[in-house]
């Protein structure tokens, strides 16, 4: 057994070119999944964080994150035209680095998407409750809130059971995700559409509002500030490299994917910036609404019309968040099972919807119950941690590839090679070492079980280990 064993291009492309997937999707649908993943939970709930770490110095983290996302893009989209193929990192990483780092990088993306998608249904169950209560109606405690919270730092009791709003919109997408991808992209294009308004509707009706005075002083906490605002903000950007899992959907990849991801960044870089400035700027930031940072931000200014408007907007704008992003956890899933390092149920396809259905259903309940069961600040802080270090994994091996495969076609090159990717991998590297040192220890007890997940299964199943 040769566990850092490579596959070879051929390899990769050659399930990419017998898939059983349909071919669908084009530029504008992969630039709005990818829309729909990143303008989400991070908009309209981790401003808000961000804002009371790094005060309104909030817009310098929204930068810092773009450019590093920015940057990421680059390398992303030279890997998607090389690998045209379900699995993102994970299919990239088999064939730079060798099996045990795909792994690693495959449970880590595991951690990535589970978590994101677990944490877009619980930044949209306290965006729905919080539209509810202020129409007046009482909803029990009990049933609205997580059995653990954390205060500084610490897990507690909160006194709550679980929270049900975030456990039936995850199946309800989940049953969506089930029924077919082409499907589920026209409800995403139609969402993104609704939440783009929605988020213009907010910057149109707060601009007039805006007070210099709340924007003094720019950064209260410092760059330490700044970078923690930063750290956290990244879960705003999260998911753009969803794109990048459709590639084996779309029609022609080598042209689409690196279009769509520009679109989607260019767009959201606007977006986030935009509503970042007019939030800090109508509310101080000692006085922004966590849960509920923008609506509550135009109810302060007396535009309760506009709130609501814009809550509900948000409720039916991370519906798309939580759909692409459960997508990309299926297909990696899906992917992973294809090469026998999990078990094969994962990648069997439904018959008529042309889905991988058991894996649909596996990866939707177990979103249900991490977002019913855990608090928003929790589930953030692992699923940053978890995709910067994917991104650190795709820079390094944009140089690897260029050296010990420099054969391939590139209908697309990342420029500045070596440098944009070491500089990628710098900012990573920085964003990561702001997080909490609590986060850093669940992510390495995570990595460990995976690790000893692959060498009692993985391992001893993978069918590239098969192969002479």
């Amino acid at each position: 057994m040769n566990i850092w064993k490579t596959k070879t291009p051929a390899q990769i492309n050659e399930a990419a070119e017998h898939t059983e997937l349909k071919k669908n999707l084009r530029a504008v649908d992969l630039a709005a999944l990818g829309i729909g993943s990143v303008v989400g939970t991070g908009i309209f709930v981790a401003t808000g964080q961000g804002a009371q770490l790094a005060g309104p110095g909030v817009l310098l983290s929204f930068i810092i994150a773009a450019v590093t996302c920015g940057f990421c893009a680059l390398t992303y989209s030279e890997l998607a035209c090389m690998f045209p193929v379900a699995g993102s990192t994970y299919s990239y990483s088999y064939v730079a680095f060798g099996e045990v780092i795909a792994w690693i990088i495959g449970w880590d993306l595991m951690l990535e998407y589970l978590v994101a998608a677990s944490a877009v249904a619980s930044g949209w169950s306290t965006t729905f409750i919080g539209l509810i209560q202020g129409l007046g109606v009482k909803l029990p405690k009990a049933l609205i809130t997580p059995p653990i919270t954390t205060v500084n730092g610490r897990i507690v009791m909160s006194g709550g059971i679980v929270d049900v709003p975030a456990i039936v919109i995850t199946l309800l997408i989940t049953w969506v995700l089930y029924i077919g991808i082409r499907e589920s992209a026209k409800i995403n294009n139609i969402i993104v559409l609704v939440k783009i308004a929605v988020i213009i509707l907010f910057v149109v009706l707060g601009i007039g509002h805006v007070s210099l005075a709340n924007l003094r002083p720019m950064m209260p906490f410092g760059w330490k500030g700044v970078m923690a605002g930063a750290a956290i903000i990244f879960f705003a950007y999260i998911g753009f490299d969803a794109v990048s899992t459709a590639a084996e959907e779309t029609k022609n990849p080598k042209r689409d994917v690196p279009l769509g991801l520009m679109i989607c960044l260019g767009v959201v870089i606007v977006l986030y910036i935009s509503v970042a400035f007019v939030l800090t700027g109508i509310v101080p930031y000692k006085l922004i609404d966590v849960g509920n940072a923008l609506p509550a931000a135009l109810g302060r200014i007396g535009i309760q019309w506009g709130g609501a408007l814009v809550a509900t907007g948000a409720i039916i704008g991370m519906i798309s968040t939580l759909l692409v992003t459960l997508y990309g956890q299926i297909r990696i899933f899906m992917v992973m099972a294809r090469d026998g390092l999990l078990p094969p149920a994962f990648a069997k396809v439904h018959p008529k919807h042309r889905t991988p259905h058991l894996c649909t259903w596996i990866t939707g309940v177990a979103t249900a119950l991490i977002a019913g069961l855990f608090p928003l600040p929790m589930i953030i802080d692992l699923c940053n941690i978890g995709t910067l270090f994917a991104f650190v994994l795709v820079s390094i091996g944009v140089i690897l590839l260029r050296k010990t495969r420099p054969e391939v076609e590139r209908k697309f090159k990342t420029p500045g090679v070596p440098f944009t990717p070491l500089i990628t991998v710098g900012f990573c590297f920085y964003l990561m070492y702001s997080l909490p040192k609590v986060t850093w220890i669940r992510f390495g007890i995570w990595l460990l079980a995976g690790l000893a997940i692959y060498f009692m299964y993985g391992a001893k199943h993978s069918k590239l280990q098969k192969v002479a």
